[in-house]
């Protein structure tokens, strides 16, 4: 089992963006001190939710200060992004860092962004399996030129390949951002793995993987290459650890509908649709019920069910949600020193 933080930058009431990012620089290095897994960063533009606005830039920042664990992209938003920079970026980093950057990817949400960066709705709504597959060739392939709708240009030299780390002879790890039946066909049809949101139960999560396997086999993908796959799925979730878990789940129902309220309440659509938002004092209760909220064996317990159930066995937690560095901090330690022993 593989078990990393996932890390929003989330702005606190009260806290300035650089509080945040702190915040979420000091995760990212307690998560190679205390023996987990991986980081994987969130990406948003104009909101308080989260203030890192480029993943890959940050995984840049943090790749360089540590040596052993994987950072990934949690995501990075195609259709807002150029897929040829966005490639350019990700093999420099896999490069670079020895093999150790994973690029997720995702459609994101028909927010602004679209207009301010010039996407338009049309990439939001169409253009994600162009700019996917316009990707995954410049990964790939030594020369690239693309005749689709959103993306023509003439054939180019892809510098550098992807797929020329020394001792290594594959490009970066790349997983899917799945919300849909529509996403979840494309990452299989792909043949990549997918990042499955932290708002999902494990029954939930379950169905989903047993849809994606099903469109990877209705593809042509053989058992073997299904499973080696499948063990890539990424499960996201929130983890606060205490000696009570009924004081873990204080701990988080104080603080995070806070935050989930001034930063969902934030986002504005680039056409005037209107966006329900959750309830944040629900919502935060939901996570709590759902994800490893409670004691370290409590925590143990829950993540060991999920990845029997649903058959995901790397996590994304969000450690962050006390909105508190000291107790982000003893979060992480406790994760590393009381639940990884469980769970080996």
């Amino acid at each position: 089992m593989r078990v990393g933080t996932f890390v929003l930058a989330a702005q606190f009431p009260g806290q300035g963006p650089g509080e945040a990012l702190h915040r979420a620089v000091r995760t990212a290095e307690l998560v190679e001190e205390c023996g987990l897994d991986s980081v994987w960063l969130a990406e948003h533009h104009f909101v308080p939710y989260g203030v890192c606005p480029s993943a890959v830039t940050l995984a840049a920042l943090l790749l360089g200060r540590t040596r052993r664990i994987r950072v990934g992209t949690a995501v990075s938003v195609l259709p807002t992004a150029h897929p040829v920079a966005l490639g350019e970026q990700a093999a420099l980093l896999h490069l670079t860092s020895g093999g150790r950057f994973t690029l997720g990817v995702g459609r994101g949400g028909p927010w602004v962004d679209l207009e301010v960066f010039g996407a338009g709705l049309e990439a939001y709504d169409n253009g994600f399996p162009e700019s996917l597959d316009l990707l995954l060739r410049w990964l790939g392939e030594p020369r690239v030129g693309a005749d689709g709708e959103r993306y023509a240009f003439r054939e180019v030299a892809v510098v550098p390949r992807a797929d020329e780390l020394v001792g290594g002879e594959e490009g970066p790890e790349v997983v899917v951002a799945c919300t849909s039946r529509n996403s979840v066909r494309l990452a299989a049809e792909r043949g990549l793995p997918m990042l499955l949101g932290m708002h999902c139960g494990d029954e939930e999560k379950a169905e989903t993987v047993a849809a994606w396997r099903r469109y990877a086999r209705d593809a042509g993908r053989s058992p073997g290459e299904i499973e080696r796959i499948g063990r890539g799925h990424v499960s996201a979730g929130v983890v606060q650890l205490a000696d009570r878990t009924e004081d873990a789940a204080e701990a988080l129902v104080k603080a995070m509908p806070g935050w989930l309220k001034q930063g969902l309440d934030a986002h504005v659509t680039v056409d005037g649709r209107y966006r329900a938002m959750r309830d944040p004092v629900a919502y935060t209760e939901l996570l709590c019920g759902l994800h490893p909220v409670g004691t370290p064996r409590v925590a143990a317990d829950r993540l060991a069910a999920t990845a029997e159930r649903t058959g995901i066995t790397r996590f994304a937690l969000l450690a962050e949600g006390s909105g508190d560095l000291a107790a982000t901090e003893e979060n992480v330690r406790r994760v590393g020193a009381e639940v990884l022993p469980l769970l080996s």
